[in-house]
């Protein structure tokens, strides 16, 4: 097999890839682009005054405060009261708040966590499976009687919070109580003075790198989708601000790679996404002839099925139907193609099509997977190119798609709670930015 045709199977790889993502639009969801709809999570919103320890005779109409008046009936008189709903967990942090109306004669007012199954005659921290700051003593309870060193004492008119750091699996609480706010002071901050500015100087260049390495993973971004006036201005608002960024070819980072035909791609970019198909066809037979040579490609079958699409979101669905006849018929009945082929097809069949299972076809997404498979077909014809599949996303994303999955592995070792980090969104936001 010569060097050409082995060349043009593994590009044609590259199209497969985005093949897979246009095949994947078609959802069983009404036909949508596949999009994560996350549920929202149910969050507290009241006081659960009928699940509770009784004795709530005062209860505003909103559920929001309650009076306990049930008191000194025994030693261990406690009234309990919970939310009417769990604290989410699909989050990075949860967090609420208590003011204290009255304390009472003992000031016993406490906040905290329990279970569902927790006895509502005792106090939070007293019992397993439960934490509690106390304000008559200061102290912190978890899950047995004996409290330990915490916090300031809180009473009438004091405000206190409570919070679950799902990250880092922790409780805490705050108070609003003056006076007891927490610092950090070092007795050496004057006696060292040189280390301390060499530490204030090692931060410094810590914190340079950081931007540095980010204005570079932004700059890679828009130089592998072709955003070259987004580019222009980014370097030019750059330059008033840090010195010029030079890149090394290191890391994943090759400038010279990421701006292989930067003005082509942008031009064929903006064509496809104003819909401008047969135009782009021009410029890539003239540019890059090699990437529609062969009419059954998988490039050469996205763009035909978008110039269909094109036609029928301009009403012109005669001529829509003639292109299918002509263009789209050949591909029927091949592997891989057949589905999204039907799927164009059956525009035709409704009054709103962008209201029908295929809407799918007629939203902007799916002009950016054609304009991002005939991006990514061209970096791959550049010479020094040594891995295609560095050709099908920017380093940016490579470093977003290993965050997610540090996100969901750490996520899933703490039982799925946390805050779920949601690649897809990231993505399309930036997507969204005009060239």
């Amino acid at each position: 097999m010569s060097t050409n045709n082995t060349n043009n199977i593994k590009n044609e790889d590259l199209g497969l890839h985005f093949l897979a993502l246009a095949r994947a639009s078609s959802s069983s969801m009404g036909g949508k682009r596949e999009e994560e709809d996350f549920e929202e999570e149910e969050v507290p919103t009241e006081l659960n005054t009928i699940n509770s320890s009784g004795g709530f005779l005062v209860v505003s109409p909103d559920k929001l405060s309650v009076k306990y008046t049930s008191v000194n009936l025994h030693g261990h008189d406690v009234g309990v009261v919970q939310a009417n709903k769990p604290a989410p967990v699909k989050r990075l942090v949860y967090y609420f708040e208590i003011y204290v109306k009255d304390a009472g004669a003992k000031g016993q007012i406490a906040i905290g966590f329990t279970s569902e199954s927790f006895k509502m005659r005792r106090q939070p921290g007293w019992e397993a499976n439960s934490c509690g700051y106390h304000g008559d003593d200061g102290l912190l309870y978890r899950g047995q009687g004996k409290g330990e060193a915490f916090g300031p004492t809180f009473t009438t008119n004091d405000t206190v919070g409570g919070g679950i750091n799902y990250a880092s699996q922790e409780f805490f609480f705050t108070s609003s109580v003056q006076g007891h706010q927490g610092s950090l002071v070092s007795d050496h901050c004057c006696s060292q003075p040189k280390r301390g500015v060499v530490l204030a100087l090692t931060v410094i260049l810590f914190l340079l790198s950081i931007y540095i390495s980010v204005l570079r993973l932004v700059r890679s971004y828009l130089q592998h989708y072709g955003y070259e006036d987004t580019l222009n201005s980014f370097d030019l608002a750059g330059k008033t601000t840090v010195p010029p960024v030079f890149v090394a070819q290191e890391n994943g980072f090759n400038e010279q790679d990421n701006v292989y035909a930067l003005n082509q791609r942008k031009t064929l970019r903006q064509l496809i996404r104003n819909g401008e198909i047969d135009a782009a066809f021009d410029k890539l037979r003239n540019w890059h002839p090699w990437i529609v040579q062969d009419d059954k490609s998988s490039t050469c079958f996205l763009l035909h099925c978008q110039k269909f699409i094109e036609l029928v979101r301009v009403g012109a669905l005669e001529e829509a139907v003639k292109y299918g006849r002509m263009e789209l018929a050949k591909y029927f009945g091949l592997a891989g193609f057949e589905e999204l082929v039907q799927d164009c097809v059956a525009l035709l069949a409704y009054e709103k099509p962008q209201e029908s299972s295929v809407g799918y076809l007629l939203e902007d997404s799916q002009r950016e997977i054609v304009a991002d498979t005939v991006n990514a077909m061209i970096l791959s014809t550049n010479p020094n190119v040594k891995d295609l599949h560095g050709c099908l996303h920017s380093c940016l994303e490579r470093l977003l798609r290993q965050l997610t999955a540090c996100c969901l592995e750490r996520r899933s070792m703490n039982g799925d709670q946390g805050e779920a980090f949601h690649l897809h969104r990231v993505l399309n936001s930036g997507k969204k930015a005009k060239c």
